[in-house]
């Protein structure tokens, strides 16, 4: 069994940043890049990140 994502964001493009969001709880601002699946994991937050159209989002709506 797989423990969720604390969150996760549709997005358009496959290079994101991530910051671990605003305030003091937040950490170094990175950059990620998706590969061929359309998704990308933070390895500070593990805020995952979902590429709008992209294969996790088709299988992600099926899944639904």
């Amino acid at each position: 069994m797989t423990t969720p994502p604390p969150e996760t964001l549709i997005v358009d493009k496959k290079t994101v940043s991530c910051d671990g969001g605003e305030g003091a709880l937040g950490h170094p601002r990175v950059y990620l890049t998706m590969g061929d699946e359309g998704r990308v994991e933070c390895g500070y937050c593990d805020r995952e990140f979902i590429l709008k159209g992209g294969p996790a989002d088709k299988s992600r709506s099926k899944a639904a």
